[in-house]
């Protein structure tokens, strides 16, 4: 089989392996901040950093759910890089941002977000803060997740089914999952344009 076959037939795997509950569980959560007037702060680097900026259109604009991420304001963020570091500048935003119980952060993560290792300290350094505030956390992560599984209210695993495509499996997958977190009817508030105009 050639190359492009395989990947595809390892994305089906990725989909079939998809846990339908842990969806479920982050769509609850998602619901519970809404009906308390929460807002979502969502994380993620590299790749990860556009899935947030996607994420957030989606929850203000089709959930409506007031949503911000940190890389979507890229004179702050490299302010705060800049001036006090790559490891606290997540936290220092969601400081200034006044996070609180009654919201939650989102992470889409690749995979094992360790200190030790020095692996997206900037993640764990923010979810440090939101345990701190006992705000929700919630992700979407590849391989077991790392620091993000371990410390979320709700998490979604993306499935390793070839160690050599960690990066690009998860990458698509925090789409897949972001829509269907999106479109589900116990958050959905709003129709989608193209469905609705059929």
């Amino acid at each position: 089989m050639s190359f492009t076959t395989d990947f595809l037939q390892e994305a089906v795997e990725v989909l079939n392996r998809l846990s339908a509950d842990e969806i479920d569980a982050v769509v609850s959560k998602l619901a519970e901040v809404r009906a308390r007037g929460g807002r979502v702060f969502v994380l993620g680097v590299g790749g990860s950093a556009a899935a947030a900026s996607h994420f957030v259109n989606d929850l203000r604009k089709l959930a409506h759910l007031e949503a911000y991420a940190p890389t979507d304001n890229v004179s702050e963020l490299t302010a705060r890089i800049n001036d006090e570091g790559w490891e606290s500048c997540f936290a220092e935003w969601l400081k200034g941002s006044h996070l609180k119980a009654a919201d939650a952060v989102f992470v889409f993560s690749m995979n094992d977000d360790d200190l030790e290792k020095n692996i997206s300290p900037n993640l764990v350094r923010a979810l440090q803060h939101a345990r701190e505030v006992n705000a929700c956390i919630l992700g979407v992560a590849g391989r077991q997740g790392g620091y993000t599984a371990q410390t979320a209210d709700a998490c979604v695993i993306i499935p390793t089914v070839n160690a050599s495509h960690i990066t690009p499996h998860t990458e698509a997958f925090h789409g897949v999952v972001g829509h269907a977190i999106i479109t589900h009817p116990g958050l959905k508030a709003a129709p989608t344009k193209w469905e609705s105009s059929v």
